[in-house]
């Protein structure tokens, strides 16, 4: 590799690294704790995403920790942006990574689904937008979030990969990949049909 190709790996290493601080911040965990709510990993299914902070009774906390694991992932992409495309693709997966498996939470994170859709729109705003509908299409007619968000991530693929965004799909299905792993369990719930709809107390 020449000088310059050293070069551009360092920087999509150290925006990775930068995506990875960003993502790692714990939006639900903050503000419920903020809110006197209490420990949002005691509540529920034990997750700091959006929809177990549902679950701690406060909608409007819920929604503000929606809005800020979203704009963490675009804020991640758009930082990367400023350099490079793949310095971008390589802060958003710093980011998503950051919220899976934030370092200050002993690597106990959420499950990615607002970080994922924020990605999406610093990336791709049709594919987001593929993703929102999906995602509000599937919870309104089963009350799964996480159904929704299985649904959404992998028909975001598919349009990026209609769209003949083939770097992108690709880099979609990664975060797809990884978001079905970090939902192994409600996949298994959802087969037994024991898996808790939305605000509902698990």
């Amino acid at each position: 590799m020449s000088p310059g190709d050293w070069n551009g790996v360092l920087f999509d290493l150290l925006f990775f690294a930068g995506g990875y601080l960003l993502g790692s911040i714990p939006f639900g965990f903050i503000l419920t704790r903020l809110a006197g709510l209490g420990d949002v990993r005691r509540i529920g299914s034990g997750n700091i995403g959006a929809t177990n902070v549902l679950r701690a009774g406060n909608r409007k906390i819920a929604a503000l920790t929606l809005v800020l694991d979203a704009a963490k992932g675009t804020a991640a992409v758009l930082m990367g942006t400023a350099w490079s495309e793949g310095a971008a693709l390589s802060a958003g997966l710093g980011a998503f990574l950051g919220h899976l498996f934030p370092v200050w939470l002993n690597f106990r994170g959420g499950k990615g689904v607002a970080t994922y859709f924020g990605i999406l729109l610093g990336l791709s705003w049709v594919a987001a937008v593929f993703f929102a509908a999906t995602w509000l299409l599937v919870a309104l007619v089963t009350r799964y979030s996480s159904l929704a968000a299985l649904a959404a991530s992998a028909i975001s693929v598919a349009a990026l990969a209609a769209m003949a965004q083939w770097h992108l799909a690709a880099f979609a299905l990664l975060l797809s990949a990884l978001l079905f792993i970090r939902h192994a369990a409600n996949i298994g719930r959802l087969l037994r049909g024991e898996e808790a709809r939305i605000g509902q107390t698990k």
